[in-house]
Order: structure tokens, then sequence, then C-alpha cells
């Protein structure tokens, strides 16, 4: 090389700009909705996350229950949200939700109550640019209209929503069902096992003991809500069914869906305290549903199916060998025919309850949303 030539070069090295120093993006603001069973179970999945990674990647800087609200700039921490909350004095409001979240960078929502009036703020947030995570499915599992609006606020906020704990407790039953799709599938029907407690009924139910007493036995053990006609009414997987529907691109309205209710006239006319001395007039029905299945050796379970552009729910009687006969416990099960599953479907299984599986349902698309 010449002396020239290094001279230049050296000039070169000297001259070329120091590299910018790494910078982590800011963490993604939080904001969570309900502290009960599920939410108390977020906090405590965050909290598990202080010092990690994922910690570091979310700021948890408003918490709000349907009475009190609080926030903090610069973040909560996740194990004194809740003590901290019972003395809050800021009353709760949906309205203070987003500037607690501020105006730049990712904001989400982490709804984890059944409230309608939260829901009906999706829409809203979503078309401000700040992503909603939820596992209520008033918003996507009601009306078609709904449905709609929650989908075009995505598009005009270029925002996500996060609803895989909507249906299965975070099983990948969406996001299974949209993979398909974009892959070039078509969805062909879908027919599935989606409550975890009429799961757990059933897998238990022999015909001998009354129905009414397993019943007892499972509200008591908190897997049916505490007015058990809720979750025998068929009213709960009508919702997740709407939502499995819609997603598989059949747009059905709520009223499209055939519900067989296990609550018979007597007893879905009574009030809330009369429910329990009353569970008996599900005995003789029941009895009478099982004697005949096992006559030809089938198992009743409480299915949603959804095909040829139809839906509907309630109790059938499946061959032992069917893909949905088994199960155990609390189990959520799911067959989807496709063209690519045309003969033997794929099915997914497992916890379709459950706070723990549903919160980290939802931080898997707090994650993913913010990533």
């Amino acid at each position: 090389m010449s002396a020239a030539a290094d001279v230049l070069q050296q000039v070169q090295v000297q001259q070329a700009p120091a590299p910018h120093p790494y910078r982590a993006p800011a963490p993604a603001r939080l904001a969570l909705l309900g502290t009960g069973t599920v939410g108390s179970a977020v906090l405590a999945r965050l909290q598990s996350w202080q010092g990690a990674p994922l910690g570091e990647r979310l700021a948890l800087v408003h918490v709000a229950n349907s009475r009190r609200a609080l926030a903090a700039a610069d973040g909560l921490a996740p194990e004194r949200a809740a003590s901290l909350l019972a003395e809050a004095p800021q009353a709760s409001s949906l309205d203070a939700v987003a500037a607690a979240l501020g105006e730049v960078g990712s904001r989400v929502v982490i709804d984890a109550t059944a409230s309608t009036a939260v829901a009906e703020h999706h829409a809203q947030w979503l078309a401000q640019g700040i992503h909603v995570v939820t596992a209520c499915k008033i918003g996507q599992g009601t009306s078609l209209a709904r449905w709609r609006a929650i989908r075009a606020a995505c598009a005009a906020g270029a925002s996500g929503y996060g609803d895989s704990a909507t249906v299965g407790a975070g099983l990948p039953l969406l996001r299974s069902l949209r993979e398909l799709q974009a892959g070039g599938d078509r969805i062909r029907a879908i027919a599935g096992v989606l409550s975890g407690s009429l799961a757990w009924l059933f897998n238990h139910y022999d015909g001998m003991r009354p129905f009414s007493s397993l019943v007892r036995q499972a509200r008591d053990a908190g897997y049916t809500e505490p007015d058990p006609r809720d979750d025998l009414s068929g009213e709960d997987v009508r919702r997740k069914l709407l939502i499995l529907a819609r997603a598989s691109g059949v747009a059905l309205d709520a009223d499209e869906v055939a519900v067989a209710s296990l609550v018979p006239p007597e007893l879905a006319i009574l009030s809330r305290d009369g429910v329990d001395a009353a569970l008996p007039a599900l005995d003789l029905p029941l009895r009478e549903r099982y004697a005949q299945a096992y006559k030809n050796g089938e198992r009743l379970r409480f299915i949603a199916r959804l095909e040829n552009g139809t839906a509907r729910v309630g109790l059938e009687s499946l061959p032992a060998d069917h893909p949905l006969a088994g199960g155990a416990g609390t189990d959520n099960k799911v067959a989807i025919w496709s063209d690519r599953y045309r003969e033997q479907p794929l099915v997914i299984q497992g916890p379709g309850a459950g706070a723990e599986v549903t919160a980290a349902g939802l931080l898997d698309d707090v994650l993913r949303l913010v990533r």
C-alpha cells in the first residue's frame, strides 16, 4: 500500500461515526382491569417475572376493580398492587384508563372482568391504538355488530385484540384456526367440549348417583358458577362457539346458535335462592338420557357444533371411540375438520378452566402484541 493510501485509510477510520449504544425499547405499559381470581393470577405471574427479561418488557401502571383504581406513571409493584388498591382513594372509571396509559409507546388493557361495561369500551381503546387482551367473551361472543366494531377498531388504530383466553383458557384453539386459514386451509367443521364445568359433570356421571348431587359437588368445588344454571343453560358454550365460528369465517349472529339447555322450565323460573332445593328436577331426564346412551355403548357429552354454516349446542350421545368421547376432569377437547384434516380431525385438548392457565393465556397475548 502506498503512503498516500495509508494516510487516507487512517483519516477514514478516524472519521467513521461511533456506533450508537444499544437501547432496550421502553417497556409496554399495562392497565389491569379486574382483581378477582384471574386478575390476581395475572398479578402473581407478573410478580414472578420481576428481575427477569420478561418483566423488563412490561410495566404495570394502572390497576382497577369495579370500585377503586390505582395508577402510577413510574409503575406499580405487582405484589403490592392489590393491597394498595384496597386503600386507593380514586374511584374506578373506565374513562381514566387511556389517560393512565399515556399517548406513546406500546399500551395494553388487560380485561380480567366479566363486565359488559368494560367490553363496550374495547373498541374505543383499540381505535386509540391501545391493544386489548381479554378473557371476557362478551366482546366477541355476543352481538355480531360488537364483533365487527372490534375488528374495525383494530384496523383504525393499528392495534391488536388478544382473545386466546376467551375459549379454552388459552389453549391454542383460535390461533390454530387462524394459522390454518392463513396457510390457505378452509375450516369445514368444528365440534367440541367447551365447558370445563360440564366436562367435569359428564366425565363423572355414571347414572347411579343423582345428577343433582353431582351438580352441588361441582358448585361447591368451584367448577360451576355460584348459580349452576349459568353453566347448565349452555349460554357460556354458545358464546364460545360464536367466537370460534366467527374466527373460522362464519359470521353468525347470536340468535343463530340453537341451544338445548339442560335446565327444565320449572327450574329456570326460580329465583337464585330457590335453585338448590329444586335441583332434583334434573335427575330423571338425565338418568333416562344416560340409560339410553349406556344401552348403545355410548357416552354423554355436552357438545358445541359448527357445520355447513349452522351452529348448535347441547347434550349428545357419542360412540365410545368418537374423538370427543374421552377426556378427564375439566379438560376442553375440540376437533377441527378442514381441507387439510378432512378424514381425521385435528384434536386439541387441555385444561379449559382455571385462573393460572387463563392468566398465562392473557399474558401470552400481551407479549405477542408488544413484541
